[in-house]
C-alpha cells in the first residue's frame, strides 16, 4: 500500500500513536447567549443605580467607540493611516449644531428639526469624507496620514475663526435632541420613581445607536466587502489583480468613517451640551488611533474595548485623584489626571505591539477556543 504524503494529511486525523485528537471547543453557544442577555440586561438597568458621573462617563465610552469602529474600519481592516478623524468629530458636532439651532444666540442656526439635524450632520460629514476621498483613493500609508493630517489644521483654523457658524473660542450651545416627543435635556422625566435627566435619557439612545453601528460594521467586515478590505490591507496590487477596484473600496471606507465620526460628534456634542474648538485638535485623533491599537486592529469589539479603555480611564484619574501616588489635580502640582492617563495608555501601546498584537479584545475573549498544547495559536 502506498503511504499518504505529510502534506496531505488532513488536520483532524489521529496522532501515530492512537490518541484520539482533540478538536477545538469553542464556549458554549447557550451560554454565550446567556452572557449576552446578562450583559445586556446590566446595560439597560444602569441608569436606574448610577449617579450623574458614572452615566456620563458611559456616555463618553459609546461616543467614543462610535468613532473607533468607522476609525478601524479604516486603518484595521484596510489599512488607511488616518489622523484626521477629529476633523470630522467636527463636522457632524457643529453641523448638528448649525442645522438644529435657531440663531437665538446671534450665531448661524437654520432651525430645523433635531433628528433631523442629527441625520444631516453625519450625511454632511459623509460628504467631507467624499471630497477627501479621491486623495485617500490613491495615497496610502505615511503619506494617507500625512495628508490627513492637513485636515486637523484646516479645521481648526475655520473652527476659530468662522464665529458665525462655531462661535469661535468660546463654541456655542447645542440644542437639545428631540424625538418622538421626548426632549433629551435635563428636564426630570420619572421612569417607575426614579428621575430622568439628560444622562439617563441619551444612555438608551446612545445605546442603541452603537448597537446599530457595530452590526453594521460588523456585516460588512463579515461579507464580501470585508473580505476585499482586507485584501487592500494585506496586499494591495494582488487584490488589484484578482478584480477588487482598490481605489473605489479605499474611497468609500473613507467615507463609511468619516459617518461613523460624524455620528460620534453628534453625540459627543449632545453629551457635553456645549462645542468647543479645542477638543477637535490632533490630541483627539492620536487618542483614536490609540483606541483602535489597544483594543483590536480590525475588530468591532476590539474598537469598543480600546474606547472605552481610552476615554473612560481619565474620567477615573480625576475622580480618584486624591487617593492616587503621584496623581493630582491640575495647577496643584505633580502629574495632571489627563496626562496621568496619557502615559498609561501609551505604555499600554507599547505592550500590546509587542507582547499582545491582537489588542486587548483577546485577553477579554478568553482566546474563543481552547486548543492542544502543541496546537498552533
Amino acid at each position: 500500500m502506498s503511504e499518504t504524503p505529510v502534506s496531505e494529511a488532513p488536520v483532524s486525523a489521529a496522532p501515530a500513536s492512537g490518541t484520539p485528537a482533540r478538536r477545538p471547543r469553542r464556549f458554549p453557544t447557550r451560554a454565550r447567549t446567556y452572557v449576552w442577555a446578562a450583559g445586556a440586561l446590566l446595560l439597560l438597568a444602569l441608569p436606574f443605580y448610577l449617579d450623574r458621573f458614572w452615566l456620563q462617563a458611559g456616555l463618553f465610552a459609546m461616543a467614543a467607540a462610535i468613532g473607533a469602529i468607522g476609525l478601524n474600519l479604516l486603518t484595521g481592516s484596510t489599512g488607511q493611516l488616518s489622523m484626521g478623524h477629529a476633523f470630522f468629530l467636527a463636522v457632524g458636532a457643529y453641523g448638528y449644531c448649525v442645522f438644529a439651532a435657531d440663531g437665538g444666540d446671534g450665531l448661524t442656526g437654520l432651525g430645523l428639526p433635531t433628528w433631523l439635524a442629527a441625520v444631516l450632520a453625519v450625511l454632511v460629514a459623509g460628504l467631507a469624507g467624499g471630497a477627501f476621498s479621491p486623495i485617500a483613493g490613491r495615497l496610502r500609508g505615511a503619506y494617507l496620514g500625512i495628508a490627513t493630517l492637513a485636515l486637523i489644521f484646516i479645521g481648526q483654523h475655520v473652527l476659530f475663526n468662522a464665529k458665525d457658524l462655531t462661535g469661535g473660542f468660546n463654541g456655542r450651545d447645542v440644542p437639545p435632541l428631540s424625538l418622538f416627543g421626548l426632549t433629551f435635556d435635563d428636564s426630570e422625566l420619572l421612569v417607575a420613581n426614579v428621575p430622568f435627566g439628560s444622562a439617563e435619557k441619551l444612555w438608551y439612545a446612545a445605546l442603541v445607536l452603537l448597537l446599530a453601528g457595530a452590526l453594521f460594521a460588523r456585516g460588512v467586515l463579515r461579507g464580501r466587502p470585508g473580505r476585499a478590505m482586507n485584501a487592500i490591507r494585506d496586499h494591495r496590487i494582488a487584490a488589484g489583480v484578482m478584480g477588487v477596484p482598490v481605489a473605489r473600496y479605499r474611497a468609500a471606507v473613507f467615507v463609511l468613517s468619516s459617518m461613523y465620526a460624524g455620528l460620534a460628534g453628534v453625540l459627543l456634542a449632545l453629551v457635553f451640551q456645549r462645542t468647543v474648538p479645542d477638543y477637535f485638535g490632533i490630541t483627539l485623533s492620536l487618542e483614536y488611533l490609540a483606541m483602535i491599537v489597544i483594543g483590536g486592529l480590525g475588530s468591532v469589539s476590539g474598537a469598543v474595548i480600546g474606547a472605552v479603555f481610552v476615554s473612560v480611564l481619565p474620567q477615573l484619574l480625576t475622580r480618584y485623584s486624591d487617593a492616587l501616588p503621584l496623581v493630582s489635580a491640575p495647577g496643584t502640582g505633580g502629574i495632571a489626571p489627563g496626562e496621568a492617563s496619557r502615559y498609561l495608555y501609551g505604555a499600554a501601546i507599547v505592550v500590546v505591539v509587542l507582547f499582545l498584537p491582537g489588542g486587548l479584545v483577546r485577553v477579554a475573549a478568553g482566546r474563543r477556543f481552547r486548543t492542544d498544547p502543541g496546537e498552533e495559536r
